[in-house]
């Protein structure tokens, strides 16, 4: 998509700093963290948000979490770490890309509100 930020990110029209990077997925430090290890980990395939994972695009959702792994194992956070992913604007999703927020670093609030 022409004007989506994430997508810029993906062809390198924006910089970013890369942690993890495959055919199908791509992993940088957020610019506005809200914990020590903050990630934003996107497909490179523009799709809006999980809300818009069907069989013709699920496998990326696999391909997501199998990255995840290796970030989380990559940046020592085996004491644990949170992923979130917010679809719609009542839930906070304010990029209109599939993205997951890889959280960590320190102890997190149980509160999920």
């Amino acid at each position: 998509m022409e004007d989506c930020i994430f997508c810029k990110i993906i062809r390198d029209e924006l910089p970013s700093r890369k942690v993890f990077e495959d055919d199908n997925v791509l992993a940088f430090w957020d610019i506005n963290p809200a914990a020590p290890v903050h990630i934003i980990v996107v497909t490179k395939s523009h799709i809006e948000s999980v809300a818009a994972i069907d069989k013709s695009n699920s496998q990326l959702l696999s391909d997501i979490f199998e990255a995840i792994a290796v970030i989380a194992k990559d940046l020592k956070l085996e004491d644990g770490y949170r992923v979130i992913s917010n679809v719609g604007k009542n839930a906070g999703q304010t990029i209109n890309h599939l993205h997951f927020h890889l959280l960590g670093g320190k102890r997190l609030s149980l509160a999920m509100c």
